[in-house]
């Protein structure tokens, strides 16, 4: 069902929020019969171009709005409507307004041409410039969102989501049936196909939207609050403690690869049950996503972050491919553009090892995801919370700060591949285990992790306990972090790891 603007702004804002910023549309050279469409098209639509702009509340919250109008012209994007369009992106950014926009458009008015076609490059530049600034930028698919509106503006939001059932694409059906001479394959456009391939991060009709974006934009304002979910409202150890503390040792590395592999114990999305204003994203945005891993907005201990992991829900032995590295490179983009920490959970069997893999750039997959983290602007949390295998846990693991769970470990290789290489059998896992240094009190000996969070004596036996702890012990971090300048943070992570090996002194 098609929403048209004023209804979608009606369903967005808080009502008799909105202020329009539209002026009249700017005078365009037209031939008679294109402005008899453009008289036409306005008394159909009831508006006076194929797009809307301005400012409203959205549950309290001020922010700047674009939505166009499919009853005017297909909503098509001539130069009229970009420049209303660019001039809203411009006054957002000027005024530091988080920006929601909702196309739906058939795309380029074909009545203007060439000219026309390329207003698409100064509206994505404007919306470049928006999010340069820090701002953040929403994006709300409508029925239907097609060619170069789509493959612009449409396409560039820090979270994309969609209405259901609409038809999103690039080149539209008509079209494609004139070109070739058949019929566009069927469920290939449509908002849930794109959402379950990672191009869109949901599919909500538009009241569910208004909740989600609402949650969203509160994390994405970078503000802290001080605020504890009611269920953890309970007489304990103060959080900071618990992550300085002397730890409880495992018995062996072996116990502790043991103990990281029971089905039971708890994952990314266990500690997440714990947080607050969670917003879940899905995919890279570029047609990839992988079900192993969790992508997220969310608070600790109200503290704002970008949350991304590998979780073992029901994943036991499940490998990161490009995909889910990919996935990882969008959540850092996502973070440093909107000067958010990183939050970076590890636990994971290891990289795939597949022919597919190494066709689909894993290995330079892996060399990104660790030179991005080295070098990202924000400041950054990593947890070893499980298994830490070979480059997909390395991957995630240069940050500020590393925190791991007492049975954590991290390893080249799993111990029992260790072995195959070094004595030609599985039999000497155990000892590897030991000798190569893979459990978290040796870690935390080398300096690779900084705090352990105590295990009493299995997180598996204690899940909802030890998921709190380690949430308290992440916002702890996050809050520790954050007041410490973003070009020291990353001058000291340079240092931390070029040391890292060394003798000490």
């Amino acid at each position: 069902m098609r929403i048209s603007a004023r209804e979608w702004l009606g369903q967005l804002l808080d009502a008799e929020s909105f202020v329009s910023w539209d002026r009249p549309p700017l005078e365009v050279a037209a031939s008679p019969r294109y402005r008899d469409d453009l008289r036409k098209a306005a008394s159909t639509a009831g508006t006076d171009e194929s797009v809307l702009t301005g400012e409203g509340l959205l549950r309290g919250r001020p922010v700047a709005v674009i939505a166009c109008e499919f009853g005017f012209l297909a909503g098509s994007i001539g130069v009229a409507a970009a420049e209303r369009i660019v001039s809203a992106v411009e006054r957002a950014t000027e005024i530091g307004l988080p920006l929601v926009a909702s196309p739906t458009s058939g795309g380029t008015r074909m009545q203007e041409g060439t000219v026309a076609f390329v207003q698409m490059v100064k509206i994505a530049g404007a919306v470049a410039a928006h999010k340069a600034a820090g701002h953040p930028y929403l994006v709300y698919l409508r029925d239907p969102t097609m060619g170069g509106v789509f493959a612009s503006w449409g396409s560039l939001g820090h979270m994309t989501f969609a209405q259901p059932g609409a038809l999103i694409g690039f080149l539209g059906p008509r079209v494609y049936k004139a070109l070739y001479g058949k019929d566009f394959p069927e469920g290939v456009q449509v908002a849930e196909n794109l959402y379950h391939r990672g191009v869109i991060d949901g599919v909500l009709p538009v009241h569910v939207f208004r909740r989600i974006a609402h949650r969203a934009l509160s994390v994405l304002s970078g503000e802290v609050r001080d605020e504890e979910p009611a269920a953890d409202r309970r007489p304990g150890p103060d959080p900071a403690s618990v992550a300085r503390s002397p730890v409880a040792e495992a018995d062996s590395a072996w116990q502790s690869v043991l103990a990281s592999r029971r089905p039971d114990r708890p994952g990314l999305r266990d500690l997440l049950r714990h947080v607050t204003q969670r917003v879940p994203l899905s995919g890279t945005g570029q047609g990839e996503t992988d079900r192993s891993v969790v992508h997220a907005l969310a608070r600790f201990r109200g503290q704002p972050c970008v949350v991304f992991g590998h979780d073992r829900a029901g994943r036991l032995g499940e490998t990161m491919g490009p995909a889910a590295l990919r996935e990882a490179r969008r959540s850092m983009a996502l973070a440093e553009e909107l000067r958010l920490p990183l939050v970076l959970v590890i636990d994971t069997v290891g990289a795939a090892l597949s022919k597919e893999a190494e066709e689909r750039g894993l290995a330079p997959e892996i060399a990104r995801c660790i030179s991005d983290l080295v070098t990202l602007d924000t400041p950054t949390v990593s947890v070893l919370l499980g298994q830490g295998t070979g480059g997909g846990a390395l991957a995630l693991l240069p940050a500020d700060r590393v925190l791991a769970a007492t049975n954590a470990w991290l390893a080249p290789l799993p111990p029992e591949g260790a072995s195959a290489i070094v004595f030609r059998d599985t039999e000497h896992a155990p000892e590897l285990a030991e000798t190569q240094r893979i459990s978290a009190p040796a870690l935390l000996a080398d300096g690779i992790v900084d705090r352990i969070v105590q295990e009493n004596p299995d997180a598996a036996d204690e899940p909802v306990d030890f998921a709190r702890r380690m949430v308290a012990a992440i916002g702890a971090e996050l809050a520790r972090l954050r007041v410490l300048p973003p070009h020291d943070l990353e001058r000291a992570r340079r240092q931390r790891y070029r040391r890292l090996g060394l003798p000490a002194g």
